[in-house]
C-alpha cells in the first residue's frame, strides 16, 4: 500500500497507460482521480478502482482549476500527478496544416504545462512529485511526424525545468518515455500500417514489424509501463528528480548503422 493516503490525479486515465496507473495506483491505496474529455470510458476506469471522474481538457487552464476544486472539495491536494495525456501530430511537416500542428501543442504539451502549473502549489505544500509520460519520440525523430516528436521533445525539456525548479521545494519530477505500447490508440497505427503495406495482414504482423530490430522483440503491455511509472511516482524513487526514463524493450540502444551486420 505504497501509496496509502495519498492523492493521485491522472490526465488521459480513461485508456491505454493512463488506466493501468490508475488500477495500479488504487491498488496499492491511492485516491485516484481521473482526468480526461471523454467520460464513458473516465466512468468504466473509475468504476474500476473507484476513482473520482473530472471530465476536462487538460490544456484548458479555466476547466482544470474547474476539476481541481472539484477534487479538493471530495480527496484534497494533489499528492502526484501523472501528465499521460497525449496525441498525435503526424504526416509530412509539407502537408501539416496548423491546426494538426496546434492539435498536436495542446495535446502533447498544454496538458502537461497546465496541469503542472495548477497542481504545484499542492505539490509543493505536500511535497509531492510529478511524472510526465512522454515518449521515445522525445528523444529521437520518428519519419514524418514533426508535430508529436516536438511536443514530445518539449514534454523532456518541461521535466527538466520542473525538475531544477522546484526540486528545491520538495517536489520531484521525471519524464518517462515509453516506446511501442500496444494500446488502442497504437492498434490504430498498426491499422494503419496494415492498410499501407501489402506485407502485413493484421494488427499483430504490424507490431511484430515495428519491434523487429527492438533487442526484446515486441511492444510493452499498457501495465508494464505502468509498474515503472509507479515505481517513479513511489518514496522509493525518492532521489530520482529530473530523470528521463525509457521503457522501450531496448529500442534506443540499437545502433541503426550496424543492423546491416545483424543476420534473422
Amino acid at each position: 500500500m505504497r501509496f496509502a493516503d495519498r492523492t493521485v490525479l491522472i490526465t488521459g486515465g480513461g485508456t491505454g497507460i493512463g488506466a493501468a496507473v490508475a488500477r495500479r495506483m488504487a491498488s496499492d491505496g491511492a485516491r485516484v482521480a481521473l482526468m480526461g474529455r471523454r467520460r464513458e470510458p473516465l466512468d468504466a476506469v473509475a468504476r474500476e478502482t473507484g476513482g473520482l471522474v473530472l471530465a476536462a481538457d487538460a490544456a484548458d487552464t479555466a476547466a482544470v482549476k474547474a476539476a481541481l476544486d472539484d477534487l479538493h472539495g471530495t480527496h484534497g491536494p494533489v499528492d502526484i500527478l501523472i501528465a499521460n495525456a497525449g496525441g498525435h501530430g503526424v504526416g509530412p511537416t509539407t502537408e501539416m496544416s496548423d491546426q494538426t500542428w496546434a492539435d498536436s501543442a495542446r495535446a502533447n504539451l498544454d496538458t502537461a504545462f497546465v496541469t503542472a502549473r495548477e497542481c504545484l502549489p499542492d505539490l509543493i505544500a505536500r511535497r509531492g512529485n510529478i511524472v510526465i509520460v512522454a515518449s521515445i519520440a522525445g528523444l529521437f525523430a520518428a519519419p514524418d511526424a514533426a508535430g508529436y516528436v516536438t511536443m514530445k521533445h518539449a514534454c523532456v525539456g518541461l521535466g527538466k525545468s520542473l525538475a531544477r525548479d522546484y526540486g528545491r521545494k520538495g517536489v520531484r519530477t521525471n519524464v518517462l518515455c515509453p516506446g511501442w505500447v500496444a494500446t488502442d490508440m497504437a492498434d490504430e497505427e498498426m491499422r494503419m500500417l496494415v492498410d499501407g503495406r501489402d506485407d502485413v495482414s493484421s494488427v499483430d504482423e504490424a507490431y511484430a514489424l515495428v519491434t523487429r530490430d527492438v533487442p526484446l522483440g515486441r511492444p510493452a503491455t499498457p501495465d508494464e509501463v505502468a509498474n515503472v511509472i509507479c515505481f517513479v511516482a513511489s518514496d522509493e524513487a525518492v532521489m530520482m528528480n529530473g530523470s528521463i526514463v525509457t521503457v522501450d524493450g531496448g529500442a534506443t540502444v540499437v545502433d541503426l548503422p550496424t543492423l546491416a551486420f545483424v543476420e534473422d
